[in-house]
């Protein structure tokens, strides 16, 4: 595949940049822009002058989380064939073969042999933490967000990497309540390999790229390779398995079905807006105590 109408590809010096190119959307992650990302990722494996991947977002965000906006992943789109979504009810195994099947998608950053390079800045929230800690490393901007609020009340996470980034007390802190961190707190927990100030971010990355670019790609497969094998002796990959089927049984949850009536009914707005009232700013402090005032936010 070459003609990409979601996403941008491009081979210079020894990476290939790909940009995820719906800036009007933040970047949300459909059906169609997952399979052109597997595309060309596939494709940069396979392309010899490729060394490594830099995996970024046009405009404002790094990327926004899913888009469910109604019918946007429709069986008649052909992605996926088999329906599902928060606005319509499926048997469990119809919404577990539907998220396996956007997980087979993803789960090219942890499979191909290159190493990928996840330069976020903006937000990187709910399905944007999928791609992005499913890449080799990630590097973020100091002021970007972290987290996955739709674990508030729309299903379980359907990649689990959480665990293996930053260890299971920080995993469950920001998965339990869907609160957010910034990149330098990601950092001091290990969610990302390291934050920089915004200006240095495309910097940094490239740097790292051109460092990549001087190593045989032949060895940097065989050492992100045994890497990644040591994280699936420890139940990784399985793990990732598994969180698909528990996001089909969290959908079974009655604050789920609530969202979904909610979203239904009043729009998703509304949906999202009764979600994140309560939680104020919606925000975690890595270091120090969390004080809130009276509406929720940290001071």
């Amino acid at each position: 595949m070459s003609d990409y109408e979601f996403i941008t590809y491009g081979v210079e010096r020894g990476r290939a940049r790909i940009t995820l190119n719906r800036p009007e959307r933040r970047n949300a992650l459909s059906g169609a822009l997952l399979t052109e990302l597997a595309a060309a990722l596939w494709d940069a494996d396979d392309d010899k002058r490729v060394h490594s991947v830099i995996l970024r977002g046009a405009g404002t965000a790094f990327c926004a989380g899913y888009d469910i906006t109604p019918g946007i992943n429709a069986p008649e789109t052909d992605i996926p064939r088999r329906g599902g979504g928060i606005y319509e009810e499926t048997t469990i195994d119809d919404d577990i073969w539907r998220l396996e099947r956007g997980q087979r998608l993803r789960m090219v950053l942890f499979d191909m042999h290159k190493p990928v390079i996840a330069q976020v800045h903006g937000y990187c929230i709910a399905g944007g933490t999928d791609i992005a800690l499913l890449s080799d490393m990630v590097i973020a901007a100091d002021d970007s967000i972290f987290g996955f609020p739709p674990a508030r009340d729309l299903g379980a996470l359907p990649n689990q990497m959480w665990l293996y980034h930053c260890g299971p007390q920080w995993a469950k802190r920001l998965m339990l309540t869907g609160d957010t961190i910034t990149g330098r707190e990601a950092a001091m927990i290990g969610l990302v390999l390291k934050a920089v100030p915004a200006d240095l971010l495309e910097a940094e990355v490239e740097g790292l790229a051109d460092r990549l670019a001087l190593i045989d790609p032949d060895l940097l497969a065989a050492n992100k390779r045994i890497v990644n094998l040591g994280l699936e002796l420890m139940g990784a990959r399985t793990l990732q398995r598994l969180a698909a089927e528990n996001d089909g049984r969290a959908h079974l949850a009655p604050g789920t079905k609530k969202f979904r009536k909610v979203a239904k009914e009043q729009g998703l707005r509304a949906a999202l807006r009764e979600r994140d009232r309560q939680f104020g700013d919606g925000r975690a402090r890595v270091d120090g105590p969390e004080i809130r005032d009276e509406n929720g936010r940290l001071v």
